[in-house]
């Protein structure tokens, strides 16, 4: 049965005095938040200021530890996300939620599935799904070959299926091209004209002030404003974002950025080309520094870390050099670059960061095993348990027992441990890429910390990052990219986020 409509502007969901508790540290304290039918809401705020914390709980992925919550002015209490489904309420998480071995029809089935399905009929009618919301996705494809955009959609036309009144969005133009931007736009302005409510998370001030029709802020767990967008400023969001006026100082700056000498030269890469994604990139990195590597979706970063990691692979006719301490390498398997010391840490840490199903000492151990002095023909679960009990230690990665596994730890610690699986590599050139997307409060200091150590004992830390305050905050060179290529190099003195996004769009 469908949810009831609610005329547009009237309150569908609201959190009175939320808040949450994680091991006695607020993510979320005394938050007040609603949604109104027919609206668009932005929801935005730093790293670890409570964002994703309220639309879990909201979505009943999380339950809060205090306040109440209602819909339709009903007081609600979701025990798990299936309750706020039937209430209306989907959640399109950045970390796409579907099943990549299913097809797109059986994966807008899930949560209604019956005793038996006919597949044809189920086809049709997820077929006519996709094409009410104008999307070109074919039902009986499998999730696992579809690119982001269509697995977004995929996400959309799931909650419509299941009659949702609110759709969550978690950074939902994060990994869009921006043609994909321009179709997400217009799908929200239809889903808001049907008089759905839509939230959204997002890092891009201006895309907030755009789109949305209120914004509300949030800062270390705490709720600052909300306000109509109209009667706000990219300069008054920031203020409120970090409770002081930014303009005249670097949003992160660590003291002495510029004092760090320059040591010797690691890693040169000359005119690196793939195909029309990576064109004559060229870049050196020199150890004990922080290069930071700043530039649109679709510039090139990651594309160009995964070249020089082995992940992927350069033009065999003009693909340019890479050359490790003067000596030219290309690698076929990351295995080899781990054994030269350059290792790649993914974007994409639950597809392919870690193995959930093992415990931290296991996915720490996995990493000191593919090096060629780690290999052993015979494990010993004492050097295992030595081993990743100090680097445990050392990245501070907290688990609920020894034995948790990995799955169960939060996207902070999770992190942690993928970032340990590669130090424990002991590796040379590092390449960070997005390292602190999609991690809990408290977490991104010590991530920072461990990427500024790294330096400091030596190796040559490259940092890709969409976050224009991370790269200005552990950066001590700024490179930005642009089309498959660098195209500006800033000392860390005088990088602004004003002076990167020009040159990243200019």
């Amino acid at each position: 049965m469908s949810a009831p409509t609610a005329a547009a502007g009237a309150v569908i969901l609201s959190v009175d005095h939320g808040s949450k508790v994680y091991a006695g540290v607020h993510a979320l304290q005394d938050v007040s938040f609603e949604v109104r039918a027919g609206e668009i809401h932005a929801l935005v705020g730093e790293n670890g200021a409570g964002k994703s914390t309220l639309c879990k709980a909201i979505a009943g992925a999380i339950r809060l530890s205090g306040g109440r919550m209602q819909v339709d002015q009903k007081p609600v209490n979701f025990q798990r996300p299936g309750d706020a489904l039937k209430a209306g309420i989907c959640m399109v998480y950045q970390e796409t939620s579907l099943v990549p071995e299913m097809t797109v029809a059986q994966n807008l089935e899930l949560g209604r599935e019956k005793w038996l399905t006919r597949l044809r009929p189920l086809n049709i009618k997820a077929q006519q799904q996709l094409q009410s919301l104008n999307f070109h996705v074919d039902p009986t494809a499998l999730v696992a070959t579809l690119g982001t955009a269509q697995r977004q959609m995929v996400e959309i036309a799931r909650a419509a299926y299941h009659d949702a009144r609110i759709i969550i969005f978690d950074e939902p133009t994060a990994s869009l091209t921006p043609e994909e931007k321009l179709h997400f736009v217009h799908l929200l302005h239809d889903l808001r004209a049907r008089g759905l409510g839509i939230v959204f998370i997002s890092h891009a001030l201006e895309e907030a002030l755009e789109l949305a029709d209120r914004i509300t802020v949030l800062r270390d767990g705490r709720h600052v404003i909300t306000q109509a967008a109209a009667t706000l400023t990219r300069e008054a969001l920031v203020r409120h974002m970090v409770g002081r006026d930014v303009q005249a100082t670097h949003y992160g700056r660590r003291e002495g950025a510029d004092a760090r000498p320059r040591r010797d030269k690691v890693l040169e890469v000359e005119n690196l080309t793939m195909g029309n994604i990576v064109k004559n990139m060229s870049f050196t990195l020199y150890a004990g520094e922080v290069v930071g590597i700043a530039g649109l979706i679709g510039s090139g970063r990651t594309e160009t870390a995964k070249i020089v990691a082995g992940a992927l692979k350069r033009n065999l006719i003009g693909g340019g050099n890479v050359l490790l301490r003067g000596r030219p390498v290309r690698y076929d398997v990351p295995k080899q670059a781990i054994d030269d010391g350059i290792v790649y840490i993914t974007e994409d840490r639950k597809l392919n960061g870690f193995f959930e199903t093992m415990t931290v000492d296991e996915n720490l151990y996995l990493g000191h095993l593919a090096t060629r002095r780690g290999f052993r023909a015979f494990l010993s679960q004492r050097r295992r348990r030595e081993l990743a009990g100090t680097l445990a230690e050392r990245l501070k990665v907290r688990s609920v027992s020894p034995n948790a596994k990995i799955i169960e730890l939060s996207g902070g610690n999770q992190q942690k441990v993928v970032v340990g699986k590669s130090l424990i590599q002991e590796p040379a050139v590092v390449f960070f890429d997005e390292p602190t997307r999609g991690v809990d409060v408290g977490a991104i200091p010590e991530i920072h910390q461990a990427i500024r150590r790294l330096a400091d004992e030596g190796c040559a830390v490259v940092v890709i990052s969409s976050y224009l305050p991370e790269v200005l905050a552990v950066s001590d060179r700024i490179l930005v990219a642009r089309l498959g290529r660098i195209v500006e190099e800033f000392a860390a003195a005088d990088a602004s986020e004003d002076r990167i996004l020009f040159a990243a769009i200019h």
